[in-house]
């Protein structure tokens, strides 16, 4: 049953729950910039600076089913708030750490912190906030991951080049306190859930075409976005002949567009429908792809722009989509679970992304590499990787479409 708070307190509730999701996304985007001042710092290489960033995404990666499992067996808001304390404890430690194994060693207890702040926004919400609602809520969280992205590399930037790369651990710490204070106050105490401890772990649930349809959907969607994060700079950088500075400007409307799409996304999701949006979400992105691979020869750089308003609010609609459906569907007993199986499946999706996709551009090129290829094998080997990513999109909304024509199959 859907125990639904009432407005304001409503209020204070999703904002405790967006804040979990913007600070586990803050933990991954403010460190990224603080690498090369930590390897000036510590006189490390980038292979070891890296794993500042790599422990804390192989943490949450590990354990993000682990910590969702966790609340429905000892309750959702009590595991949220040690998750909480854990990130903030965390924090606290790497801005004091004295050296790299140090710095290393809390952010792998940051990121077991974040799995918890990753998982349980979206299996709370379920028994907190309205059926009719709950699209909305989950657009509003894909809004703050979107906004903890973007946020990252800019307001980490200003700390780290006035008051060092402590300054943003720190401030990750006074995040993570208030956050700490407004959940206490916000969440409703309630019961661990009796029937979860019964059942074991319920992995008959990943045959049901009801879960593993969605988990496929998020894996393979998770893989198309990370391309537009990493191959994206490459042909930008390479193939259009932006500086740096210029390639940050044209990326950084991903996310503006993404947070500026999410909360829509999710109320069009509890207007017309779960399916219906995540089905047009997907033909979005789809279309966006292709304008990937087709606009940027045409127009340049504004052709790039605009495939990128086009595929981001694409993914947003279907993430929404995705989400609330899954959610909806989820058992009392299990909502932790498969929140946490969401957000693996998306990490999962993310790593092949990062993995493969540039190991295509890479190939396309061949031994030429990205130095000596000229601007038109360039933007082929472009065109070419982001038709494969379209295909990707394309095989999400087959698999909608089949996931749809079963159930109607069986009504």
């Amino acid at each position: 049953m859907n125990n639904a708070v009432s407005l304001p307190h409503n209020r204070l509730v999703l904002a405790a729950l967006a804040g979990s999701i913007l600070l586990a996304s803050l933990g991954i985007s403010i460190a990224a910039v603080a690498l090369p001042t930590l390897s000036r710092a510590f006189a490390a290489s980038v292979e070891q600076v890296q794993w500042v960033m790599l422990a804390y995404l192989l943490a949450v990666t590990a354990t993000i089913v682990p910590a969702g499992r966790l609340g429905d067996l000892h309750g959702h808001r009590r595991v949220l708030m040690a998750g909480i304390a854990l990130f903030t404890l965390a924090s606290a430690a790497a801005a004091l750490a004295p050296g790299l194994g140090w710095l290393t060693a809390a952010r792998v207890a940051q990121g077991l912190g974040a799995a918890v702040l990753m998982s349980l926004p979206m299996s709370l919400a379920k028994g907190l906030v309205a059926q009719e609602r709950m699209g909305a809520a989950m657009g509003l969280l894909g809004t703050m991951s979107a906004i903890g992205t973007a946020l990252g590399p800019s307001v980490g930037g200003l700390l780290i080049g006035s008051c060092g790369w402590r300054a943003a651990f720190a401030l990750l710490t006074v995040l993570g306190a208030g956050l700490l204070a407004l959940a206490w106050a916000a969440l409703p105490a309630a019961r661990a859930n009796a029937a979860a401890a019964r059942a074991p772990l319920a992995l008959g649930l990943l045959r049901d075409r009801a879960v593993a349809t969605p988990l496929a959907m998020n894996l393979l969607v998770g893989a198309v976005m990370m391309a537009t994060l990493v191959v994206g700079p490459f042909f930008l950088a390479f193939g259009l002949g932006l500086t740096e500075a210029q390639t940050g400007l044209v990326m950084a409307a991903g996310p503006i567009a993404a947070a500026l799409s999410g909360v829509p996304a999710g109320r069009l999701t509890d207007r017309l429908g779960t399916q219906a949006c995540l089905r047009a979400g997907l033909a979005l992105a789809t279309a966006g792809l292709c304008g990937f691979a087709l606009l940027p020869a045409v127009m340049g750089v504004p052709g790039y722009v605009l495939a990128l308003m086009l595929v981001t609010p694409g993914f947003q609609l279907f993430l929404a989509g995705n989400n609330t459906a899954m959610m909806r569907a989820a058992p009392e007993a299990h909502k932790g679970l498969l929140s946490g199986l969401l957000g693996l499946s998306r990490n999962l999706g993310f790593m092949l992304g990062a993995a493969l996709l540039p190991l295509l551009f890479s190939a396309l090129l061949g031994a030429d590499g990205l130095a000596r290829s000229s601007r038109q094998a360039l933007g082929q080997a472009f065109a070419t990787t982001f038709l494969v990513a379209a295909g990707l999109c394309l095989l999400s909304l087959l698999l909608a479409l089949r996931g749809k024509a079963v159930h109607s199959s069986q009504a």
